[in-house]
């Protein structure tokens, strides 16, 4: 059977893509060129599916979820809260898999940011 590599790209609808864009450089890091290509750091990536009435990814629209892998959680919340983010007051703690924290971007997409344990 062939099979996926892995992900391939996420794509986000915008109002302003460049400024949203920017949002993702400037805030989280995310260097990617001028065609959106992204080499990220080696590591794991969870692919799961929720149910259809989940709060977990903040609105009710939102189908999807973008979660990034993180090297120190709370730093990365404080660079995130200087900026002027809308980051979520709350973390979680799951033993075994790692911390979260939760990030809005400018265009009302519910970001999820990952420690791994």
């Amino acid at each position: 059977m062939e099979r996926v590599l892995g992900i391939g790209g996420y794509f986000i609808r915008a109002a302003d893509p460049a400024a949203l864009g920017a949002w993702y450089r400037d805030c989280l890091g995310l260097d990617a060129d001028a065609n959106g290509l992204w080499r990220q750091g080696e590591g794991p990536t969870v692919f799961a599916t929720f149910e259809s009435e989940t709060d977990y990814f903040g609105s009710r629209g939102q189908q999807t979820m973008l979660n990034f892998r993180v090297g120190d959680l709370d730093a990365m919340l404080a660079q995130l809260r200087a900026k002027g983010a809308d980051v979520a007051e709350a973390t979680q703690d799951m033993e075994g898999v790692g911390r979260f924290g939760w990030v809005t971007d400018p265009d009302g997409n519910r970001v999820e940011l990952w420690e791994p344990a």
